[in-house]
């Protein structure tokens, strides 16, 4: 009878243990997870951090380092031997109209082209597609209000991108120096990545004034930083092509399409 009480009682004492033992591992798994966690959380908050920081880090140096270049219009007068005032393009709607941000910039272009900054004009923007041409209705807007003869407007189908139309502003248009006519936020990104292409660049801006501008600013400070990076690898634009001097006649850059469309209507008029 002891015996067997005895054994009955040493079971019992395993069974608490092993419960114990189980209990501790449970805890001391539950810690290590826990523990685990925190490390992940820290690390990601470090990387956040530290990710944050060079973001809004290169868009300081990037502003600051162009800053001195934005200047007003009745500046531009004072300046010589500029090889265009380049107008960056934006949205046009389906049926060719201008969207409120490209008129405010072309009109802010018409005012510098009248302080004689420069007696060329360079449009830059996309016309990717048959249906779809910023630059010809960006012509337009300065032809039909005779701000500019038809000749001393170039046109630049090819600029997808802010980075792809000082790029051939470059080695397309050859321009070395110039005066950028787009918004002020975009103004800076804009004059950063003509300084890293040597050319000597000078910027006019127009205030953001329409809706969504939150948006477009924080995609502005990932922009920078993008086209940071790109200009240190200066990867060629989409496309590039023949050179075409700025010193000659702004026709030569008319869309065939466009000229083409143009005489059919002038002969159906006649």
């Amino acid at each position: 009878m002891k015996n067997n009480k005895k054994q009955t009682n040493k079971k019992q004492t395993e069974k608490r243990q092993a419960k114990n033992n189980k209990t501790k591992n449970n805890k001391t798994k539950k810690a290590s997870i826990k523990k685990g966690l925190a490390k992940l959380l820290a690390a990601c908050l470090i990387t956040c951090f530290v990710a944050g920081a060079i973001v809004l880090g290169l868009n300081i140096y990037i502003i600051r380092s162009v800053k001195k270049n934005v200047i007003t219009v009745d500046e531009t007068a004072s300046l010589q031997d500029v090889d265009c005032i380049i107008v960056l393009g934006c949205g046009v709607y389906a049926d060719g109209s201008l969207s409120p941000m490209l008129s405010d910039r072309l009109s802010l272009a018409a005012d510098v082209y009248g302080q004689g900054a420069s007696d060329k004009l360079l449009m830059s923007g996309d016309h990717g597609t048959e249906y779809y041409n910023e630059v010809s209705a960006m012509k337009n807007y300065m032809t039909s209000r005779d701000i500019a003869s038809a000749s001393d407007i170039f046109m630049d189908h090819a600029g997808f991108s802010t980075y792809e139309s000082i790029y051939r502003a470059k080695e397309i248009f050859g321009a070395k120096k110039i005066v950028i006519v787009t918004n002020t936020y975009h103004l800076y990104r804009a004059l950063y990545i003509a300084k890293c292409f040597g050319i000597e660049a000078y910027g006019v801006g127009v205030d953001d004034v329409y809706n969504g501008r939150e948006y477009r600013e924080f995609r502005e400070i990932l922009a920078r930083d993008k086209d940071f990076a790109k200009c240190i690898v200066k990867p060629e634009p989409t496309y590039l092509g023949e050179a075409i001097d700025l010193k000659g006649d702004g026709n030569v850059t008319e869309d065939r399409a466009t000229e083409d469309n143009a005489t059919e209507d002038s002969e159906t008029e006649n």
